[in-house]
């Protein structure tokens, strides 16, 4: 498995992937756009909108793949114009292969990202409290229950659902 900066013609396998308004939601709700998304609101938001991020040059969505395509995806953040918190988020792995470790060994590499070439002291995650598979991929990828950011609810719709925030510190990364 490889990183590689994500491209336009990615978008159609995120679609295809978030193939449930239930998954969409899990996947990164409401902030990406409305269900059902297309490949060009999903470019729009990442190109045009700099991902819903203020400050300019500030989000940087990555894609994992092998030798015979896309396996999984996520985006990157700096929060607040720290330039030494990076935020992960927008999880979302193939799902013809999920439960097969491709989500903890994207995060990995995710992180070996973020400590050894960004310099980064910490990197966060948020997680839906209903999304299990993903609470457990993120702790098993190596991170903790925050200590210092509360956990917190978002409208999904009709209801609140609660986000669990989870880091990781470069003391706590296993190089």
């Amino acid at each position: 498995m490889r990183l590689r900066p994500y491209k336009p013609c990615d978008a159609a396998k995120l679609i295809e992937w978030s193939e449930d308004i239930e998954t969409f939601r899990l996947w990164g709700g409401y902030v990406i756009g409305e269900y059902p998304l297309s490949a060009n609101i999903l470019n729009g938001v990442y190109y045009d909108y700099n991902g819903r991020c203020l400050e300019e040059d500030n989000f940087y969505p990555m894609t994992a793949f092998d030798d015979e395509g896309m396996l999984g995806h996520f985006i990157m953040r700096y929060l607040d114009g720290n330039n030494k918190v990076l935020r992960f988020g927008w999880v979302i792995v193939d799902s013809e292969k999920r439960g097969q470790h491709l989500g903890q060994n994207m995060l990995k590499l995710g992180l070996k990202y973020a400590f050894e070439i960004q310099g980064v002291d910490k990197v966060t995650i948020g997680v839906f409290e209903n999304n299990v598979p993903a609470y457990k991929c993120y702790l098993s990828a190596g991170f903790h229950k925050s200590s210092d950011t509360e956990d917190h609810y978002e409208w999904m719709g009709d209801e609140q659902w609660k986000v669990v925030e989870l880091e990781i510190t470069r003391e706590d990364y296993d190089f």
